[in-house]
């Protein structure tokens, strides 16, 4: 009875443990690779094996992918300063906004919703998938696209630049994945991309 009662107890605090926000280390924005090497590099892989992504490493890749790099502008380009393009991470453990401003995870939901990404023979053993989502009270779906391709290939540089792989995917379960990240009615999804270690 009582190893039963403290199998619970760890497990409530687990729960608890993961259902907060993160709070990321400040972008290292020095070092990788030569600019010329990473493109050279940057390729689409579909195998990963499961490791998780170090604090750090997800700090500079959610920075790299949609951060701000000025006071009010974001290190990809946006059709008149828009920014309608905002990121989700959803990893094995739960589901977070990123809060570029804040720099910040905040966290939506706990448990494990890889299912929703659709193609689990990537995803699941991805250490995260960073997904894109439109405003579109801010700009046209069509715009979004652009955006989301701008992140598409900085997430793509990153990964070449730190040795990860990565593929960016238009196909993911659509009637479950807006539930899974709690979106509004005028959010849309726009593109999943899985970033993890490479065989």
């Amino acid at each position: 009875m009582k190893k039963v009662l403290l199998s619970f107890v760890l497990l409530f605090f687990a729960s608890i443990m993961y259902a907060q926000d993160i709070n990321l280390l400040p972008p290292v924005k020095t070092g990788g690779k030569p600019f010329f090497e990473a493109v050279n590099e940057r390729h689409s892989e579909r195998l990963f094996i499961k490791r998780e992504m170090p604090l750090q490493t997800l700090s500079n890749l959610l920075w790299v992918a949609n951060g701000f790099n000025r006071s009010d502008r974001r290190t990809v380009p946006t059709g008149s300063n828009k920014q309608e393009t905002e990121l989700y991470v959803v990893c094995d453990t739960g589901v977070y906004f990123y809060d570029a401003k804040q720099h910040l995870l905040k966290f939506i939901a706990h448990g494990d919703f890889r299912i929703a990404l659709g193609q689990p023979h990537i995803s699941d053993n991805a250490a995260i998938s960073v997904v894109m989502v439109a405003d579109l009270d801010k700009a046209s779906v069509e715009s979004a696209r652009f955006s989301a391709g701008y992140i598409s290939q900085n997430i793509y540089l990153f990964a070449a630049s730190e040795g990860l792989g990565t593929v960016a995917r238009g196909s993911f379960l659509k009637d479950q994945l807006p539930k899974v990240l709690q979106l509004k009615q005028n959010q849309s999804v726009i593109l999943v991309q899985p970033v993890g270690y490479l065989k």
